[in-house]
Order: structure tokens, then sequence, then C-alpha cells
């Protein structure tokens, strides 16, 4: 049997499919079937989507699933494939990003997504500065572990909608400046649909990660001569799997009610 590559190994592989020469398209799992079928169908890389984890798991999104259950899927999705996993990882959990760098390489975690939403404090999202800081020393402590994790550093302001588009996207701007100069490997201004603002982050930023969802008018075709490196679908697979299954459910039903009438 064929034995896994180590953390480092791997995380070393994610980060040189960032640089091509084809885009990196992470179809997000939620658990070791789906991630089976990710790798199965020839992707390099599996991407975890904590909404349909926490989900799977019986919780919400957000933070509301236990730490020790996000992390113990995280390490079954892990376990179960041969491709680097990058697990995300949301606002980190509460813990330090010396901890959380920790828990992940400890699980065999290739990378993270590290998002800027506060989930327990009033403002819905982390001072920029200090977000910053989290990212380097992020960085700083994966690498003192010999593990070099590589940091899809979510930018939230086009979920939170504050100001007018324009706006947001100088504060998104201003933010992935920020997370780049930190360390971070790439940057996600998630949900971000405008294919004039893709363009400016790419110029500004470099490697940007472009979330798409399938049957959507953002597409693969449109999103890569924009110069995007990375591509993932956040929980709309998930979505569409549970979609199915309810529809699946509700014919058996329907197929029962008939026979018993």
């Amino acid at each position: 049997m064929t034995s896994q590559p180590s953390a480092s190994e791997n995380a070393s592989k994610l980060r040189d499919l960032h640089a091509g020469p084809a885009i990196l398209v992470l179809p997000n799992a939620w658990d070791a079937a789906s991630a089976r079928a990710v790798e199965a169908a020839g992707f390099p890389a599996v991407a975890t989507t904590s909404a349909g984890v926490a989900l799977a798991l019986g919780f919400e999104d957000h933070q509301k699933a236990p730490l020790e259950e996000m992390l113990a899927a995280a390490a079954r999705i892990i376990r179960s494939v041969m491709v680097p996993v990058t697990v995300d990882f949301e606002a980190g959990y509460g813990l330090s990003p010396k901890d959380v760098a920790a828990r992940l390489i400890e699980i065999g975690a290739a990378g993270l997504n590290y998002e800027d939403t506060d989930h327990t404090g009033s403002a819905p999202m982390v001072d920029a500065g200090l977000q910053a800081e989290r990212i380097a020393a992020l960085k700083d402590a994966s690498r003192k572990a010999g593990v070099d994790l590589v940091v899809n550093a979510r930018v939230d302001v086009f979920i939170h909608r504050q100001g007018t588009h324009e706006e947001q996207a100088t504060e998104g701007l201003r933010r992935a400046r920020l997370y780049r100069d930190a360390g971070a490997d790439c940057v996600y201004p998630i949900i971000l649909s405008d294919e004039a603002v893709i363009a400016r982050f790419v110029e500004e930023v470099g490697t940007i990660n472009v979330n798409l969802r399938p049957g959507g008018q953002l597409t693969l075709a449109r999103v890569a001569p924009l110069g995007v490196r990375r591509v993932s679908y956040a929980a709309s697979i998930f979505r569409e799997t549970m979609a199915s299954a309810e529809r699946l459910a509700a014919s058996i039903k329907a197929e029962l009610d008939t026979a018993s009438s």
C-alpha cells in the first residue's frame, strides 16, 4: 500500500499548484466519500467546505460546530486521499495563530482558509491590521513546525456589504494587500463576481481565489483570462447534493404513498 505524502510535501505541492500552468480548481468536499470523488475525478488537491462539514455533522456554519468535531472530520478527509487537502478553518475557532498551525499540521493539512469575519465581537470584521498580524504569526509558526501551510486569506467585505460596491472594493483591496504582505499565499475575496474588480485584485495582489458555483454566470472560462489562479466552489456542491437527496427521498415517499393508496 502506498504511503501518504507528508504534510510538508503536500503543502509544497499545493503551493506549486497555484503557479500553474493550469488554473487550480477545487471542488469542495465535506466528508471522506466526497473527497475521494474529487480525487477520483482527477483533481490534484481537495478543499473542504466548513458549511458542508458542519451541516453534515448536524451543526450550522460560522463556527457553530465544536472545534474537535471539525478537526476530526478534516482528519478523516485528509486520511482518505493521497492529494493535498486544504481545510476551511473559518476564523480559527478561537485558537491563537500558533495553535491553528499546530492543530492543522497535526492532522496533516496542507493549507487552510483563514477568514477575517469576527464571529465573537460586535464588529462584523476583524481589524485589518490585526488580521495581517495573525496571518504573519500563523505563517511563522507553521514554518517553525516544519510545514509551510498554504494560507488562503479570505477577505469578507463583499459578504458584509458595508458601503457602496466601490467602497467595498477599495476596502477589500486594502485588506488583500495587507494580507499578501503578511505572507498569505493566496487572497480570497469570497462571493466577488464583478469581473472588473476581480481583475483589479489580480493586478494588485497576484494570486487570488474566486468561488464559482455549478451553472452560475461566472465560469472557469470567464475567470481564467482575468489571471485568476485558484477557483473553489464553497458549499454549492454540497447543497446540490443535498437537493438531489431531498428529491430522491420525496420521489420514494410519493411512490410509497401511491402504493399504499
